[in-house]
């Protein structure tokens, strides 16, 4: 995938993560595009929102995006590293493409997606890695308990 159309499809994702601040919830945004390059579905970090610890940005995209008959081709933008919950998720699917954002502020499984067949792109988004510096920052509690850990 040529890195200037992962740019501008990480766009979608940041706008996506910008949305989840604004609604006070976890700077986390994704979105699906299809193989045509077609917006399939897009979303954010819903946990705080919704309550549901389950609705990671990638997760609420892949359900914005619907029923596909195939994931193959598809590419999942995301403005974080996936965690494991969410590259079981592209890799239970079958989704062949991962852009990753920023992988800096927390170092999910996008090496794991990528070991087994997914092609990742690691933009090193400096955009992504401010927000997420700022909101880990601001937020430890909240920014632990997003990726399960005490702090």
């Amino acid at each position: 995938m040529d890195r200037e159309t992962a740019r501008q499809w990480l766009s979608t994702a940041v706008d996506e993560a910008r949305a989840g601040l604004a609604e006070g919830g976890i700077p986390i945004g994704a979105a699906l595009y299809g193989a045509d390059g077609s917006l399939l579905g897009r979303g954010h970090n819903r946990r705080v929102q919704d309550g549901d610890p389950s609705v990671h940005a990638e997760t609420d995209a892949f359900r914005a995006a619907g029923r596909q008959r195939s994931y193959r081709g598809t590419t999942m933008v995301t403005t974080l590293s996936p965690c494991w919950y969410c590259a079981g998720l592209v890799r239970q699917f079958g989704i062949s493409r991962v852009v990753v954002g920023e992988a800096e502020t927390f170092h999910g499984a996008h090496g794991w997606l990528e070991a087994h067949g997914a092609e990742v792109v690691v933009l090193d988004d400096p955009v992504c890695t401010a927000m997420m510096r700022e909101f880990v920052a601001g937020h430890p509690d909240l920014w632990h308990e997003d990726i399960g850990e005490d702090g």
